[in-house]
């Protein structure tokens, strides 16, 4: 099963140009069998597609649900909740990358690092906390071995790093415009049709092959050096959104309760229940 599992829609970020129907159009036209949508710190492009797509439209196309997580202080880190589960708390940029780690884990999720060997500030091994901490990267599930829109060095240094800490890499895209989508990909052992089923299969450090071709049309390769400038920005920007969120993680009211499931998966006997309790109460 070929995805694409570093995918950015215009839906959901702010710096994407493609819309999620004309993201699942070029990736079919590319024999791709599904996507995994890892907007910026939020939801939204997912909730697009279950609000107004799923059952209507590309229904032989499988939409996985994920989040490209700034932290802290260790870049940015994708995340995989399982089926039906998105937590609140995962819109809310801003946490360390321990407590996430901790957090994603304990509410059945995987997570690893996004382009791990790219830019300062954005890439875990380009990070403090790497320094200070080198061993946290075994605590992650899995690490983003092919990132399209990397240099070739930098994904030659995050495929080393999966092979010598034994973690699947995937691969991506991580595409903002149309001629970028399906650059990258993650080739699985067999299909999977829903996040649990995507969970299960990389925790069972199945066989997994990732590649494409690299984009060479970045921020980085247009600006030339000026693109330090946009670089080192991003660590105040970082900062400075993550004590702004910080409120809202902990005042519960902003965002009803942070740790509960936007959606989680009703189970029927339970359901039954509780309006069986219900109506006793009457």
């Amino acid at each position: 099963m070929k995805l694409d599992m570093h995918c950015h829609v215009r839906e959901g970020s702010v710096d994407s140009k493609v819309s999620l129907d004309e993201y699942i159009m070029i990736l079919k036209e590319k024999g791709f069998d599904g996507m995994l949508i890892t907007d910026h710190d939020t939801y939204h492009g997912y909730r697009h597609w279950k609000n107004h797509m799923k059952g209507k439209m590309h229904e032989d196309f499988v939409v996985l649900k994920g989040i490209e997580y700034d932290t802290l202080d260790a870049g940015h880190i994708i995340c995989i909740m399982p089926e039906g589960v998105k937590m609140r708390l995962l819109e809310l940029k801003g946490l360390p990358v321990s407590v996430l780690i901790d957090f994603v884990h304990r509410h059945g999720g995987i997570l690893g690092p996004a382009h791990p060997c790219g830019e300062k500030y954005l890439s875990f091994t380009n990070t403090n906390r790497f320094y200070k901490s080198p061993e946290l990267i075994k605590r992650f599930d899995f690490i983003e071995a092919f990132n399209a829109c990397e240099s070739e060095a930098s994904n030659d240094g995050a495929m080393k790093l999966a092979k010598k800490y034994k973690k699947p890499g995937i691969g991506g895209s991580d595409a903002h415009k149309q001629d970028c989508v399906g650059m990258g990909y993650t080739i699985l052992p067999e299909r999977v049709t829903c996040e649990t089923e995507l969970i299960s299969l990389i925790r069972s450090k199945a066989q997994i092959e990732t590649g494409g071709a690299l984009y060479g049309k970045t921020v980085k390769d247009k600006m030339g050096a000026a693109h330090k400038i946009l670089t080192y920005s991003f660590w105040f920007y970082n900062r400075g959104g993550a004590l702004l969120k910080k409120h809202s993680r902990t005042e519960k009211g902003k965002i009803e309760n942070p740790i509960d499931p936007i959606d989680p998966i009703e189970i029927p006997y339970l359901h039954n229940i509780r309006r069986q309790k219900m109506h006793a109460d009457m």
